[in-house]
């Protein structure tokens, strides 16, 4: 599950981010004043400073992401709904009304699942045997690895999953050293990661964007049909990167040690399996729920109820659990989600939408520059922010499309490899010195350039 908030990945001086700071404050300022029409009101000039400042701090992280999220909502309470700041208040209690969207809730359902998976060990469990099935041949290892990142990363925050693996594999990659097989699992693993959040709608905080803008404008997409675009291309991207790993890195598939898989093997203690099984009960539920909403007509948001409920009523996950959840992912969630309200409600979408729709783009072109437009700017800043920013602009341009063209962004948002420091799951496996920033360019090239074209093509396909 895709979570781009660790801002520990950053590291910066108070002078410095001050100065970042200031630097977007007067940008932001600048551009209003110089991009502003003569007919805005007031509020419309509130919500554009607010959309360059909040782009400004996001692509310098002067402050974490999700501090930018809650700056956003306090924003838009006090500025357009305030007398005192604006002559025409409107009511601005929908805009910190978002954290109890729906969406939230069902990434909380997904964050409660996968702290439980963690907690009990089923995750670590998956990743043995997925190893002890792979056999020694490095292609087979790679695969097998790519394949349970992609799975885990479904569910679980891909930042955590790649974390997990690679410390799964320590002994293997110190023992391979400076090997190109070592290189081809580094890049390999956070690319599963990206790729596997693409699968269902929990899988990345900019799934849940899309589905939030969706839901806004009154349109409800289902945990099974997003499954439906999103499973199909995870396996094609991953099964496309795998190759071109092995190409890469891997000309010899000769056999090789892994010991290293029975080592600190360690006996479930006492109460663990207990505690697996209802996790692994409840994670079926769940999931199973998730998928069939059209049938029992439950939302999937009520479904989140379930492992909301069980987990903690069982004991599995007490208070001291609770305090580890990604809280800041679901308020970077919540503040984007309340930025594209705001460039709806205040008219400014329909401001940017006219500009493009003079161009005169016929739909399939534009749902390619959307594509490569939100590939391009996740490299280079959140991809949470890049989809807040996009989604309810291409919904807007395209409201007969706007289900397809919310899925496009959403995914396509998830395929910026380029960089390090384009993905927490890059910059882990960054961090272990085996890699150098050329590394990534074969698996961020083929994701940034073959990742889009193939979304776009799937979603054309798939969503009817």
């Amino acid at each position: 599950m895709s979570q781009m908030t660790d801002s520990s990945l950053t590291i910066s001086t108070p002078g410095k981010n001050a100065f970042k700071l200031m630097l977007c404050l007067a940008a932001a300022l600048l551009l209003t004043y110089l991009l502003r029409s003569p007919a805005f009101t007031v509020s419309q000039d509130y919500v554009i400073f607010l959309l360059f400042f909040s782009v400004g701090l996001w692509l310098t992280e002067a402050i974490p992401p999700f501090a930018v999220a809650l700056f956003i909502m306090a924003f838009l309470f006090f500025a357009l709904g305030n007398p005192r700041f604006n002559p025409q208040p409107q009511d601005a209690s929908k805009y910190v009304q978002t954290f109890s969207s729906s969406i939230i809730w069902l990434l909380l359902g997904g964050f409660f699942l996968a702290e439980a998976m963690t907690k009990t060990g089923i995750d670590s469990e998956l990743l043995k045997l997925s190893l002890k099935l792979s056999g020694s041949r490095p292609r087979t290892i790679l695969f097998a690895l790519m394949i349970t990142t992609l799975v885990a990363s479904m569910f679980l925050s891909n930042t955590a999953t790649t974390a997990m693996v690679i410390a799964a594999i320590m002994p293997l990659l110190n023992h391979l050293g400076n090997k190109p097989f070592a290189k081809a699992l580094l890049t390999g693993i956070p690319l599963a990661a990206a790729v596997g959040g693409m699968g269902t709608i929990i899988g990345s905080p900019t799934n849940a964007i899309a589905a939030g803008a969706l839901e806004n404008v009154g349109i409800t997409i289902s945990f099974l049909k997003w499954m439906m675009v999103g499973v199909p291309l995870a396996l094609v991207l991953i099964l496309l990167s795998w190759r071109l790993l092995c190409k890469f890195y891997i000309p010899d598939n000769s056999s090789i040690a892994i010991e290293f898989l029975q080592e600190n093997e360690q006996e479930p203690l006492p109460g663990q399996k207990r505690n697996r099984r209802i996790v692994m009960v409840i994670f079926a539920i769940t999931v199973l729920l998730w998928t069939t909403s059209s049938l029992h007509q439950l939302s999937v948001s009520a479904v989140s109820a379930i492992p909301l409920v069980f987990l903690t009523m069982t004991g599995i996950l007490n208070a001291s659990d609770m305090r580890k959840l990604p809280w800041d992912t679901l308020m970077l969630v919540s503040g984007g989600l309340s930025l594209g309200l705001a460039l709806q409600h205040t008219g400014m979408l329909e401001y940017f939408a006219a500009g493009i729709t003079e161009s005169g783009f016929s739909t399939v072109l534009l749902y390619f520059i959307f594509a490569f437009s939100a590939m391009l700017f996740s490299n280079v800043m959140s991809n949470t922010a890049t989809s807040t920013i996009l989604i309810p602009l291409g919904i807007y341009l395209m409201p007969a499309e706007a289900e397809r063209i919310a899925v496009i962004i959403g995914l396509a948002a998830s395929t910026a490899l380029l960089l390090p420091v384009s993905t927490p799951p890059n910059a882990i496996a960054y961090s272990t010195g085996l890699l150098k920033q050329k590394d990534f360019l074969p698996g961020g090239l083929l994701m940034g350039i073959i990742g889009p074209l193939l979304i776009v093509l799937s979603v054309m396909l798939l969503l009817r």
